[in-house]
């Protein structure tokens, strides 16, 4: 019964507005193959910064600057603030299912009634 309901709420979710906005805001970020690129760029810099620190080195100048470069032109590009948008507009769903489903336990919990159907 659990597995059931379960499968049914994840439905629902999915056919939500801020899923399908996630959806669509993923779908853009694919097809922007500089951002990807980007993307990557800012990944690796941020590895060899914490490679730096991991070693108790203190990064170069010159290393922090491409990292704020490249962080400063991917927070500016269109199509990454909107999946930033649509991934916290999600996240805001899922927080107000998960406490809906934390009442529903502490309800279940609290009731002297078993009822598995």
């Amino acid at each position: 019964m659990i597995p059931q309901k379960a499968e049914d709420l994840g439905r629902q979710i999915g056919q939500t507005e801020e899923y399908k906005a996630l959806q669509r805001a993923q779908d853009r970020l694919q097809d922007a193959k500089e951002l990807g690129t980007q993307l990557r760029r800012l990944q690796e810099l941020a590895e060899a910064l914490e490679r730096a620190m991991e070693r108790g080195e203190t990064p170069s100048d010159a290393e922090r600057a491409a990292y704020e470069q490249v962080l400063s032109q991917v927070q500016a590009d269109p199509v990454y603030q909107g999946m930033v948008v649509a991934q916290a507009n999600f996240d805001k769903l899922m927080v107000r299912v998960n406490e809906h489903i934390l009442d529903g336990i502490r309800q279940g919990a609290a009731s002297p009634i078993i009822t598995l159907s």
